[in-house]
C-alpha cells in the first residue's frame, strides 16, 4: 500500500497507508487529516481539498486538468504546486507523496 504523508501549516506530520485506485482527499478524510474539507465529496466542485504538492513529487502527480484549475481559482493562497487532492490518482508510483495543507481552505 502507498504511503502518503500530509503536513498541515503547524508542521504536524499525518502518514496514512492509501489504497491503489482510491484518492489522496479520500485517504485524507478516511484519516481525519485536519485541514482537508472536501465539501462536495470529490466532485472536484469546491476547493476545500486544496493541498499543495511537495516539489519533489509534481512530476509524478502530473498537472491540474482545466476543470481542476477553475476550481483553484476560489482556493486560499495558490501557488504553482497547488492541486485538489480529489484530483489525485493513488497508485503505486506515488509511494512516499508528501503534500501539504494550507493554513486554510477556502
Amino acid at each position: 500500500m502507498p504511503k502518503i504523508t500530509f503536513i498541515n501549516a503547524d508542521g504536524t506530520r499525518t502518514d496514512v497507508d492509501a489504497a491503489e485506485g482510491s484518492t489522496v482527499m479520500e485517504n485524507a478524510i478516511k484519516n481525519m487529516v485536519q485541514g482537508i474539507e472536501a465539501e462536495c465529496g470529490g466532485a472536484c466542485a469546491c476547493a476545500t481539498c486544496h493541498v499543495y504538492v511537495d516539489e519533489a513529487w509534481q512530476g509524478k502527480t502530473g498537472s491540474a486538468e482545466p476543470m481542476e484549475e477553475d476550481m483553484l481559482d476560489f482556493a486560499y493562497d495558490v501557488k504553482p504546486n497547488s492541486r485538489l487532492s480529489c484530483q489525485i490518482k493513488v497508485t503505486g508510483e506515488l509511494d512516499g507523496l508528501v503534500v501539504h495543507v494550507p493554513e486554510r481552505q477556502a
